[in-house]
């Protein structure tokens, strides 16, 4: 992974990659905001303005059980939910992940064939988009408030972990496979080889997993608004990610790879 010479420590550590893929996260995770601001809370506050009138509509018993379910709470205005609380959110996950990601960048460069450290970088954040954000997000799309029974939250739950967990492994076997390929046959065939036993996997788990379909009655329009700026964010998070993690270390690889060039220079004089 790295371009040293004996007894000289390299700049490719662990803690380089993950310091700048916290860097990355951070700077993704407010890009994320920004759009899940703008795109994608217009279409929530629609949704929770639904389901008040359809809480109104209940019979008074009905209403009076759901003001006493839980007692002792403290509730957050909404303005603060999608102003505050929705900044601290991207701001965490995209930290989280940008993180991950980068130490899953610093345990594959160097052990791509024919990708540098840039292109290795681009393509772990490629596979995570699909395989954590896209294929689990098109069987289990997200739904707003007003969407869904409150009964059946924890087995949905459990189905959408299901998909997510499988759609990671099966991507990380993929990977596996495709270089053990590629050492047998041309790279491009190898590849093609292993991202079609990874759609083979996620298509035959998403068919067994059960299908939710709770709408009721939920506006069409008002949900297809919904998904798109949920899918839409998640393409930000992860683009965003994805650009600023491949020019962090491509420039760090770059650096460290000058560096060794000079000791080495200087060794041999």
């Amino acid at each position: 992974m790295s371009s040293t010479v004996p007894g000289e420590k390299s700049a490719l550590t662990p803690g380089a990659f993950l310091l700048r893929g916290l860097i990355a996260g951070l700077v993704a995770g407010l890009f994320t905001f920004a759009v899940a601001f703008a795109l994608g809370e217009p279409h929530v506050d629609d949704a929770i303005a639904l389901e008040e009138a359809q809480s109104a509509a209940a019979p008074a018993p009905a209403a009076e059980e759901a003001e006493h379910e839980e007692p002792g709470m403290v509730e957050i205005s909404r303005e603060n939910q999608k102003s505050w609380g929705l900044l601290t959110g991207t701001l965490a996950i995209g930290t989280a992940l940008g993180g991950l990601t980068a130490l899953a960048v610093a345990a594959v460069v160097g052990r791509l064939r024919g990708l540098g450290a840039r292109g290795s970088t681009a393509l772990v954040a490629l596979i995570g988009f699909v395989s954590i954000a896209l294929v689990p997000f098109l069987k289990y799309p997200a739904t707003p408030p007003a969407v869904g029974d409150p009964d059946t939250i924890n087995g949905r739950t459990v189905e959408y972990f299901a998909m997510l967990l499988v759609s990671v492994l099966a991507a990380i076997a993929a990977v596996v496979v495709a270089r053990r390929l590629a050492e047998r046959i041309d790279g491009f065939t190898a590849v093609v080889l292993a991202g079609i036993g990874y759609l083979a996997v996620v298509a035959v788990t998403a068919a067994l997993l059960p299908t939710v379909d709770e709408l009721g009655s939920f506006p069409a329009d008002t949900l297809w608004y919904f998904r798109r700026s949920s899918l839409l964010t998640l393409a930000t998070l992860w683009g965003v990610l994805g650009v600023v993690l491949t020019g962090l270390v491509g420039k760090l690889y770059d650096r460290a790879t000058a560096d060794a060039e000079r000791r080495a220079l200087a060794a041999s004089l």
